[in-house]
């Protein structure tokens, strides 16, 4: 559960920084931006497993690049189901994943998950 609450602050904070430096990328209110972060990781732990096996032959092809469409798509089907958050189109997308998936990069370089040897 500690977990799951930090991931979404995490999120929150990914997300509150793209709006803040991505143009295109906005939220209404406090609350959007914390539903938009619950909302997103639901939507990334049942929707973007299936698309990234769906997508695996042209993510082969790009040597990865295209899961930046991948996380983009997630970002802006979060933003269709919350009236409060508005992702201006597939850039705006792109730029959203990229600062959400830096700041959670920087996350876990700092968070440990207990699963590491410490001997």
């Amino acid at each position: 559960m500690i977990r799951f609450i930090v991931q979404a602050l995490v999120t929150m904070a990914g997300l509150w920084l793209a709006a803040q430096f991505v143009p295109g990328v906005a939220f209404s209110s406090t609350g959007s931006l914390i539903a938009a972060a619950l909302i997103l990781g639901l939507v990334n732990a049942f929707v973007r497993p299936i698309l990234v096996v769906v997508t695996f032959p042209i993510t082969l092809i790009t040597l990865g690049l295209f899961l930046l469409v991948v996380n983009a798509a997630t970002i802006g089907l979060t933003a269709m189901f919350l009236d409060g958050f508005v992702v201006d189109g597939l850039w705006a997308g792109v730029g959203a994943a990229i600062v959400t998936g830096v700041i959670s990069w920087l996350a876990g370089a700092f968070i440990s998950d207990g699963k590491r040897d410490r001997g």
